[in-house]
């Protein structure tokens, strides 16, 4: 299905003094002007456009690729106000609309924003909101999409500072925030990166971090060790002098391994050992 907003693969089907005509399936046929038309070509073949609407609201296909596509968030700069709203400057030769309405600050010409683009449902034409909550509560409702889980490695793009840190969309679909105290570099609006999925609140809220989280570059062991005291409240009455047979039945390993584990995780500062047991730190305490 072709699908305006996005770039999609159509088959050349005839040349004119305007351009080639491509076959744009239910949307009938799509023009490539000849500013676009590759030198070589032949009917027939293939060819990925994105297609829009044009200054007379004529269906029209561009090889120039935009720099983002409906259902992206991207920061765009504003290039003039007018009575129906402020345009965008996105990579095409036409800027993208966005209304009155669906601005959440009045916007000027000359600076940039972090929007929404979309296909607008009565109109068909494309255009841009920097409402970004209403969008992603919207997004956040469609259950056929895969939920995120702990650990997962996202793609991001940061949209805020705040006194907490940084907020950020994942992925085009949801919002989450970078902490302050684990962010050691600075991070510009609109950068897009890398980062894992630290925490998913009961609430749904979703708390990110850049740095891979430390027990995934820790070996087996090590992990299972962490593992096991997480879910006895960051206690285990066991250390590196209890008996073989003691560590076999609580790990089933060697008395060997389990004391490089446990070696592991206090070179890293994650557990610290007396003579009652291990006891876990708290990550926080290591960051002070």
């Amino acid at each position: 299905m072709t699908e305006i907003g996005k770039v999609n693969r159509l088959a050349i089907l005839k040349e004119r003094n305007a351009g080639i005509y491509l076959d744009g399936g239910e949307l009938g046929e799509i023009l490539l002007p000849n500013r676009d038309v590759p030198q070589d070509f032949e009917l027939d073949d293939m060819i990925d456009v994105f297609i829009y609407r044009d200054s007379e609201d004529r269906l029209i296909a561009t090889t120039a690729t935009p720099v983002a596509q409906v259902g992206e968030f991207a920061l765009l700069r504003c290039t003039s106000t007018t009575d129906y709203g402020a345009f965008l400057y996105w990579g095409l030769a036409k800027d993208l609309l966005v209304p009155f309405r669906e601005q959440a600050v009045r916007m000027e010409r000359g600076r940039s924003y972090i929007v929404y683009i979309y296909l607008d449902a009565t109109s068909q034409r494309l255009v841009a909101s920097s409402k970004l909550n209403k969008h992603l509560e919207r997004i956040a409702m469609d259950e056929t999409a895969e939920p995120f889980q702990k650990d997962d490695l996202v793609s991001i793009m940061i949209s805020a500072k705040t006194d907490m840190g940084y907020k950020a969309i994942i992925e085009n679909r949801a919002q989450g925030i970078l902490f302050a105290n684990e962010v050691f570099r600075p991070l510009k609006r609109g950068e897009k990166l890398e980062a894992y999925i630290k925490n998913i609140r009961k609430d749904g809220k979703i708390d990110l971090v850049l740095q891979k989280p430390t027990y995934q570059i820790l070996d087996q062991i090590s992990q299972d060790i962490l593992a096991r005291l997480d879910a006895n409240n960051g206690y285990l009455d066991i250390t590196d002098k209890s008996s073989p047979e003691v560590i076999s039945s609580l790990f089933g390993i060697s008395k060997k391994s389990f004391k490089k584990g446990l070696g592991t995780l206090y070179r890293k500062r994650l557990i610290t050992i007396q003579e009652t047991g291990i006891y876990r730190i708290n990550p926080k305490d290591n960051a002070e």
